[in-house]
């Protein structure tokens, strides 16, 4: 009997504990919000930073302002202190463009496992005058990783260091040929081996035709195609907060877009690395330069990053990391 006593109450203290653990997310999650992505977006996607191209002003701009964010917020370098710049040698992509560079945030955690979110924070530059802001593609990626860093890094202040560390990824030259995370994944700040998952944002302040009538929603690809636990990890994320509509159809093998081969998180795929992809789909100012910081739905940006940063926040700091099958 008293065998039978203890484990029923093991088992009734579990969820005791996924419930203190989803009151502290939430605690942090808070700190994610409309206002400030769209402060933060607005800046970033302006005629400032001129679009943003591989190797340009704009982009090293760009860069600046992200360390500059990072350093403000006394987030680490995962690479030296107070360098946050992987820079990237022309000849890795055969002296096609100037010099460029990934920037790196890091919180580090109790273990050397990582989890990477990644955005890219590249875009187009400026075309016959006129200048590709990229506010969707990829500026709300872009700072939405930057708030998610700024939660966890307020969780490590208060005393919840997560047991795996988080590194943010702002990856350059992905509207080159998703050059910035082939350069990263041959050449890891953290070794590839401790690199649980990858969660990668591209585009996610938008909503796409196909949900003009519902937008609480999100795109999710890859989340099943190397662990179908992830994907149960990531399902069960929606439900105990945000609750959007997760839609899959363009995870799909047969999808003619193939989205699955086409932004950064198929780096790390390729090496065996469980990835989950946000995205919003395509829209009439998809990589065109009315790509505005005005069209952006923060509301929505911020429901959508607070998913992400659940999802994070469960990946960090559960007993194993999600297998591969």
């Amino acid at each position: 009997m008293k065998y039978i006593w203890t484990v029923s109450l093991t088992l009734l203290l579990i969820p005791s504990v996924l419930i203190a653990q989803n009151a502290k997310a939430e605690k942090f999650a808070k700190s994610i919000t409309a206002d400030e992505l769209q402060e933060m977006v607005y800046t970033f996607a302006s005629d400032e930073f001129e679009g943003r191209n591989t190797g340009k002003k704009g982009q090293k701009k760009a860069a600046g302002y992200i360390a500059d964010f990072y350093r403000e917020n006394d987030i680490e370098s995962p690479i030296r202190k107070g360098d946050y710049f992987q820079e990237i040698p022309t000849e890795f992509y055969k002296d096609k463009y100037p010099p460029t560079e990934n920037v790196l945030g890091f919180i580090p955690g109790k273990t050397n496992e990582v989890i990477v979110l990644s955005a890219h924070y590249d875009h187009l530059g400026i075309k016959d005058g006129k200048i590709f802001n990229g506010a969707d593609d990829d500026g709300s990626g872009s700072m939405a990783i930057l708030e998610i860093a700024e939660a966890f890094k307020k969780a490590a202040d208060a005393g919840h260091q997560p047991k795996r560390g988080i590194l943010i990824l702002h990856v350059t030259a992905e509207e080159k040929g998703l050059i910035g995370s082939d350069y990263y994944s041959k050449n890891p700040v953290i070794p590839l081996a401790q690199t649980v998952t990858n969660l990668n944002i591209d585009m996610i302040g938008r909503v796409d035709k196909r949900h003009q009538d519902n937008p609480n929603y999100i795109y999710l690809i890859g989340s099943d195609r190397l662990s179908t636990e992830l994907h149960k990890i990531s399902e069960r994320a929606n439900q105990e907060t945000v609750d959007l509509e997760l839609d899959y159809k363009y995870n799909a093998k047969s999808d003619p877009n193939r989205f699955y081969y086409r932004s950064d998180h198929y780096n790390f795929a390729k090496h065996d690395i469980p990835v989950i992809f946000y995205f919003n789909g395509t829209h009439a100012d998809y990589h065109k330069p009315t790509d505005t910081a005005d069209k952006l739905n923060y509301e929505l940006l911020e429901k959508r990053t607070r998913l992400i940063f659940h999802t994070a926040w469960k990946l960090a700091n559960r007993e194993k990391k999600p297998a591969l099958d």
